[in-house]
């Protein structure tokens, strides 16, 4: 395995961060798969140096925190990074059990620690804007919870690049912390984040976690096989990102050709791509199968030359915004 530091934190953590989508509930998502693969599936990536783990409170209901709590219990808990997040509702009648109001995130938080059968959270991250609460509250709230050593840091996920550097620019006023991540949408077949969020952590060591790095499956297999998945045909999350609409298609051909050069799977190639871009920390697997895992490790020894790059990269065609509002 190879380490690398989160941003400006100091702390190393595995090129491959392990997400924890994929084991909850499936009356929450229907390819979603239960606790005892949840388990399996983090006692194989420590086996493989795996020592970043990144859920959320919207996962399952609070079921994918409490698997992963329960998974890494009996392990040295020093040793493991644990992201989490929150922002959307959890509560159907609650709806301060969402948003990123003080409120929110306070009880929120202590939700999440007793879930994870933790006391201090390493990676506490926004999921998404809220439009409703001013950023100077939400900040304060997560620094006053980094002060009680409720949680290491602060991190976010996707938003405006103009919105991120807001906030780190009330952050440095305040004399905050502030993020020390984006987590973003960021794939071979979706890279809109290259025009000013990318630039913008490059410039402030801000760590860059993508989601969906394979394009939710996208990039995993030839297209024609792809749309006739379970999660293709239920998943209506990658129904809606544009990934056959961005030269997708022509760039799915191109992945499976030097995959299959390299001796190698397509989800490796993408993968690969992805781990090859400089501004990128580490990519975040969700797997629905251990051999999905393994594969993403053996991808860190994949060459790309600069030429393989250019060409993968070459049908991409600029696409809207997607995976925020």
């Amino acid at each position: 395995m190879e380490y690398t530091t989160l941003g400006s934190t100091g702390i190393e953590v595995s090129r491959i961060c392990l997400g924890c989508m994929s084991f909850g509930s499936s009356d929450w998502r229907g390819w979603v798969k239960g606790e005892e693969f949840g388990h399996e599936l983090v006692d194989r990536a420590i086996d493989l140096g795996i020592n970043f783990f990144d859920t959320a409170n919207m996962y399952s209901r609070g079921e994918s925190e409490r698997i992963l709590g329960d998974a890494l219990d009996g392990y040295d808990r020093d040793a493991q990074v644990v992201a989490t997040k929150v922002f959307f509702q959890m509560r159907d009648d609650d709806p301060n059990s969402g948003g990123l109001s003080r409120k929110t995130i306070e009880q929120e938080l202590d939700n999440s620690l007793s879930r994870l059968g933790m006391d201090t959270i390493d990676l506490y991250q926004t999921h998404r804007w809220d439009y409703g609460t001013p950023i100077e509250t939400t900040l304060a709230a997560f620094d006053d919870a980094v002060r009680q050593g409720k949680i290491r840091h602060a991190g976010a996920s996707s938003m405006w690049a103009y919105q991120f550097a807001t906030a780190h620019q009330v952050a440095e006023r305040e004399g905050y912390d502030g993020f020390a991540s984006m987590q973003d949408h960021y794939s071979l077949a979706y890279r809109e984040e290259e025009r000013d969020m990318h630039p913008f952590c490059a410039q402030e060591d801000i760590a860059v976690l993508p989601w969906s790095p394979l394009a939710r499956g996208f990039l995993t297999r030839p297209h024609e096989e792809y749309l006739s998945t379970k999660r293709a045909e239920t998943d209506d999350h990658a129904q809606a990102h544009p990934y056959a609409e961005c030269g997708g298609k022509e760039i799915n051909e191109r992945v499976q050709e030097l995959a299959d050069e390299k001796d190698v799977n397509m989800a490796q190639i993408a993968l690969s791509w992805v781990l090859h871009q400089d501004v990128v920390t580490a990519p975040i697997i969700g797997a629905s199968k251990i051999e999905h895992l393994e594969d993403a490790v053996e991808a860190l020894d994949i060459d790309l030359s600069e030429s393989d790059q250019e060409w993968l990269e070459e049908p991409y065609e600029p696409v809207p915004v997607s995976g925020h509002q």
